[in-house]
């Protein structure tokens, strides 16, 4: 599809909305892209998912400070507007949405979204507060745009099926599509958090997706999660990673999985290597 003109950025609800009510006059279909910035080749596949999807395409640009713990930094989580906006009109974007804190949680702002079901465990172990700030700041721009469809890579999986939920359980009027996660050539899955990695680090980062892989591999061989599972987490820690978690769970409610035949399954992994916490997870292939 083509895009009659350059890329828009506006700032508050009120130009979004202007601007989405004019398309929807035209009887364009609108896709929803939301990130934190700091634009990679992950979400260059977004855009491009979205391309397809619709006639029109908004990508948000948002680091949302509820989803960060009070012991993770967020004034160190990269911020490289001017970058994402030429990467975003490369995609084809047709507006970027680019609120400010005042604009997105106004004074006397209250509200917080309560979780269960997929977001129980895994992430919210070491996380507690993560995913309510999440599901808050998602449900805030889904209500604001009223997208058709809305895009997240799988990359943060355990977030995509919050997300999936939240949409269902609220009833919002958005198809919501997970895209399979970006790797760069040796398999690392792309993340604006990669730029924090040493080149020794980076090298060793590579073992998460191998380790994954291989249970995987394992799982569909023999049916032997619990052993596949362990292997993982050995060969993880092993190479000098902190493990947080290495979970075989089931891919769509993200329950714990008794064995192979609880599927379909999701391998999934969350470690520090240095000061980086990456995360990662792979599908299990239908058992042989």
């Amino acid at each position: 599809m083509t895009r009659d003109r350059a890329i828009r950025t506006v700032h508050t609800v009120a130009a979004l909305r202007a601007q989405i009510q004019g398309w929807r006059a035209a009887g364009d279909k609108v896709a929803l892209v939301p990130t934190m910035g700091a634009l990679h080749a992950g979400h260059v596949a977004l855009m491009a998912a979205a391309r397809e999807r619709a006639e029109r395409v908004i990508v948000t640009i948002f680091v949302n400070p509820t989803q960060f713990a009070p012991t993770e930094d967020l004034s160190r989580y990269p911020r490289t507007l001017e970058a994402d906006l030429a990467k975003a009109e490369a995609a084809g974007v047709d507006v970027a949405f680019v609120p400010d804190v005042g604009e997105m949680y106004p004074e006397g702002f209250c509200t917080i979204i309560s979780l269960a079901g997929p977001a129980l465990g895994l992430e919210t172990t070491f996380r507690p507060t993560h995913f309510a700030g999440v599901a808050t700041v998602v449900a805030k721009l889904l209500l604001q745009a009223l997208p058709d469809v809305a895009l997240f890579g799988e990359k943060d999986y355990q977030q995509l099926q919050v997300v999936t939920r939240l949409a269902r359980d609220l009833d919002l009027p958005v198809q919501i599509v997970g895209v399979p996660t970006v790797r760069e050539p040796d398999g690392l899955a792309m993340s604006s958090r990669n730029v924090y990695l040493s080149t020794a680090d980076r090298a060793t980062a590579t073992i998460l997706y191998r380790a994954l892989s291989g249970a995987a591999e394992r799982i569909a061989r023999d049916g032997k999660v619990e052993a596949a599972v362990e292997e993982a987490r050995a060969v993880i820690s092993a190479a000098g990673f902190h493990l947080d978690y290495v979970e075989a769970r089931h891919a769509e409610t993200l329950a714990p999985i008794n064995g192979a035949g609880d599927g379909p399954i999701r391998l999934l992994v969350a470690a520090r290597i240095g000061a980086t916490r990456l995360i990662d997870n792979v599908s299990v292939p239908t058992l042989n």
